[in-house]
């Protein structure tokens, strides 16, 4: 039996990390079985589809380098195909239509709620006689089987069985004869051949209401597996602080795919005590015994660990390579000098994402640094410091040949004739010449950047300094 696994996402937002894992596990599984995996855009719910969303899917995808075999395929090119069926289901009477109108069911939940009845329909439009209902609109309703069970042998949660009193004579088919999520999804993952469903556990209470069309239909029933939900710190829904609603926000923000496919490959899954994955290693160690029932926490230190284990561990010339789209969109200009390599060395082990890296770029690559009050009002607490900072200023003209040895001799002067530890000479001289706390060896970012930009900083704040005063 060959291997055939789908992702079916809705187009009514931006693939977010739940969406992204269920791709990532569907394309792992067919893959490490020499499968199919198909790319499948469920946008029958028109009101709320958006040809936006679809392309945030699929820029996500490609981003995190989830390929599919087939597709992307949209649902609502196949409406005659679900009407076709839906006659048929009609007349072999698996389904029927329903005339009744949204007071009439409102009264009707009201008073199942009110005497203890669990909410469903009442099967009312089977028996109704139908007469002069020709124009009257109607939604088409599956006729579940009123006995047995639903059972299957989930891959995560092991064997799950529904009695069918349980379940609702639910709606296949809207008034607008645009069908709903539990009947087209079926139909399609029968026409595709899918042989296993992985999907969130969200979706736990479809699948009984699906198996029974399935069956229906007097068709193979394919596998399922649904993984554990994914949550937050608080275990709690994850908030839109971790961009949950958006993959390629992550993109954006200079995380590597590779990085990111590693972590979400652990939020429910796992292998033995291993932490990094190649995605060769992906595909060979995949499979459903190593699920995670329990919900899996959205950490966010430890992707930011991940994806600096994976910025470290890069050459130098793929780093570049990753790092130019992001300078190119801050419209940093790289001069020459220095060299783009010297500086990702110099920087990389100290970056989280490729953003912090561009970020330390700035005040190598600018002129200018931007300095605000709470900058000012710290380098103010250093003593002396506005007279140390002339003196600084003067013997760094000074300098014939800007080297790192003649700009070292100049900062011990300095703290001898001050007696100054180096944090109070160093610390000041950081934020004036980066405009950050933290930084590499300030004498070789005074030495990479050059005398005049050097200059150029430390008399800007002096002015600065002197205004504020």
């Amino acid at each position: 039996m060959k291997i055939i696994t789908r992702f079916a996402p809705s187009p009514t937002g931006y693939l977010h990390i739940g969406g992204a894992r269920t791709a990532l596990y569907s394309w792992l599984f067919s893959r490490s079985n020499k499968g199919l995996f198909i790319l499948r855009i469920e946008d029958t719910d028109i009101n709320r589809s958006n040809t936006k969303s679809v392309k945030s899917i699929i820029e996500g995808l490609k981003w995190l380098k989830i390929d599919w075999d087939i597709g992307p395929i949209f649902q609502t090119n196949n409406l005659y195909k679900y009407k076709k069926i839906i006659n048929k289901m009609l007349n072999d009477g698996s389904a029927y239509k329903c005339y009744c109108s949204k007071n009439r069911l409102n009264l009707l939940r009201k008073y199942q709620i009110k005497n203890n009845i669990k909410p469903r329909y009442d099967k009312f439009c089977i028996n109704f006689i139908k007469k002069n209902l020709n124009k009257k609109k109607y939604v088409i309703r599956f006729l579940n089987p009123k006995n047995g069970y639903v059972i299957f042998n989930d891959k995560v949660r092991g064997l799950i069985k529904v009695n069918n009193k349980e379940l609702d004579d639910f709606i296949i088919c809207r008034k607008n004869g645009i069908p709903t999520y539990n009947f087209s999804s079926v139909i399609d993952d029968l026409d595709m051949n899918i042989t296993h469903i992985i999907r969130g556990e969200e979706h736990i209470n479809n699948t009984p209401k699906q198996i029974n069309i399935f069956k229906s239909l007097n068709s193979k029933i394919p596998k399922y597996a649904h993984v554990s939900t994914i949550l937050g710190n608080d275990r709690k829904k994850l908030s839109k602080r971790y961009f949950s609603n958006n993959i390629n926000e992550y993109k954006h923000n200079g995380y590597i795919p590779e990085a990111f496919i590693n972590y979400i490959l652990k939020l429910g899954w796992s292998y033995k005590n291993k932490e990094i994955f190649t995605i060769s290693e992906m595909k060979k160690y995949f499979n459903f015994k190593n699920f995670i029932k329990s919900s899996s926490i959205f950490d966010i230190k430890k992707l930011n660990w991940i994806n600096q284990y994976y910025i470290n561990n890069m050459s130098i010339k793929k780093i570049k390579l990753n790092v130019l789209p992001y300078i190119k969109k801050n419209k940093l200009i790289i001069n020459k000098k220095p060299k783009i390599e010297i500086i990702i060395k110099l920087f990389s082990k100290r970056c989280k994402n490729l953003i912090e890296m561009v970020d330390f770029f700035k005040y190598i690559y600018n002129k200018n640094i931007l300095f605000n009050y709470k900058i000012i009002k710290k380098i103010l607490n250093f003593k002396n410091i506005y007279k140390i900072l002339i003196i600084i200023y003067n013997k760094f003209n000074k300098i014939k040949f800007w080297t790192y040895k003649n700009i070292n001799n100049i900062i011990f002067e300095i703290k001898k004739e001050f007696n100054l530890n180096m944090y109070n000479i160093y610390m000041p001289l950081r934020i004036i010449i980066t405009g950050k706390k933290i930084s590499p060896n300030i004498n070789n970012i005074i030495y990479i950047i050059k005398k005049n930009k050097t200059l150029y900083r430390i008399n800007k704040l002096i002015n600065i300094l002197l205004n504020f005063n």
